[in-house]
């Protein structure tokens, strides 16, 4: 019974084996081609998810020549530094040699104009970027070339160019056109202290107050000195000290002192005068006065030569303050008389108007009986403060 059993199921099983081979190959309509096939689906079946796959795969090797694109940028690299250099110097020589040449013959002659026209350089520069012009050129070196000595040369006859001197110009005559060679003779009045009352007007506020002027000298030196001074207003005082010589005064320090002082310092061997609020140096020349000076110079002038100083004379001389120098021109107006504190005196007016909008405008009245010395001074400043000095009184000083 065991053996028949093991037959029968062999059998069966082999059957079974047949009918399954048999039935597959029904689907395929075929008998050794779909068996074929069988394996070959599987094979394929396999396969194609191995194809789909490896055309996804393939995407990613297109996708790997971006990241071989940042080698791009080094053709960039390439091109920069190659084809600029190779085009610009080939296709354009000729252009960037014209600009070049062009931008230094403008640039080059302007800087020099700046640091100053008398340079020998700056004729070169147009003769070269300019070559139509060559004949103007060599004449224009030439004109430059003499500007240099003549700027050389100009400092030392700069008091005379200034107007150095004392300059006297008869009534319709034009002032500076006269300058006189020698010095006109001076009669210097005696020493003297004169007192003045004054009305004056700073900042739109009106005040009273009192000044001095006294003057004196021992025939070689002498000193002047003027001082006003008023209640909420303060004191100004003005100092001038000096040589006494044949042509009259000659200053050497003027100081001007309100809160704190100035002072100007004469230097006649330079022919200058410096100034201790650090302005720069003037030129000075004979007969050369200081803001106070001047009007005993003025007296003395006069007195020594009245009949010369008829109305409508203009006397120009240099007048130094405390932080400049100036040539001031003063017109003799007609006679007057002046009633004033310390009594009625006949006096010549001379004034001297501003030549500019901020200078001041000076009045003074002469006295004869007084050695020509002011007794009455009025100074307006452009902005219209005024100090009028009346004379109150003298005496010795």
């Amino acid at each position: 019974m065991p053996r028949r059993t093991l037959w029968i199921l062999t059998a069966l099983v082999l059957a079974v084996h047949w009918l399954v081979l048999q039935g597959v190959p029904l689907a395929w309509d075929g008998s050794a081609t779909p068996a074929g096939k069988v394996f070959t689906t599987r094979s394929v079946a396999a396969p194609p998810p191995a194809v789909a796959a490896a055309p996804a795969p393939s995407p990613s090797p297109a996708a790997a020549p971006p990241a071989a694109a940042p080698p791009k940028p080094v053709k960039p690299r390439k091109v920069t530094p190659a084809r600029p250099a190779v085009t610009e110097p080939a296709p354009a020589p000729s252009e960037p040699a014209e600009v070049a040449i062009a931008e230094p013959a403008v640039v080059e002659p302007t800087g020099n104009t700046e640091q100053g026209a008398d340079s020998a350089i700056t004729p070169a520069i147009p003769t070269t970027s300019a070559s139509a012009a060559e004949a103007p050129a060599p004449e224009a070196s030439a004109a430059v070339a003499a500007a240099p000595a003549a700027a050389a040369s100009a400092p030392v006859p700069t008091p005379v160019a200034d107007g150095s001197g004392v300059d006297i110009t008869p009534p319709g005559g034009t002032p500076g056109q006269g300058t006189s060679t020698a010095a006109p003779p001076v009669r210097l009045p005696a020493p003297i202290k004169l007192a003045f009352d004054v009305a004056g007007q700073a900042k739109k506020f009106d005040y009273q107050a009192r000044a001095e002027l006294v003057w004196q000298h021992d025939g070689a030196r002498y000193e002047a000195r003027q001082e006003v001074s008023a209640f909420l207003v303060g004191s100004r005082t003005q100092r001038s000290t000096g040589l006494v010589t044949a042509q009259g005064l000659q200053p050497e320090r003027f100081g001007d002192r309100n809160r704190s002082e100035r002072a100007a310092h004469f230097d006649y061997q330079r022919g200058r005068v410096t100034f201790s609020a650090n302005t720069p140096e003037a030129a000075i020349g004979p007969g050369a006065q200081d803001r106070l000076s001047v009007f005993i110079q003025l007296a003395g002038l006069l007195a020594a030569t009245p009949d010369r100083f008829v109305p409508g004379t203009q006397l120009t001389l240099t007048t130094v303050s405390a932080t400049g120098a100036d040539r001031w021109t003063f017109t003799v107006e007609a006679a007057e008389t002046l009633n004033l504190p310390a009594g009625t005196l006949p006096t010549l007016k001379l004034q001297r108007l501003p030549r500019r909008d901020y200078d001041q405008k000076a009045e003074l009245w002469l006295a004869p009986d007084m050695g020509y010395l002011p007794v009455r001074i009025k100074i307006t400043q452009a902005n219209g403060d005024f100090a009028d000095l009346r004379l109150r009184g003298s005496s010795p000083p």
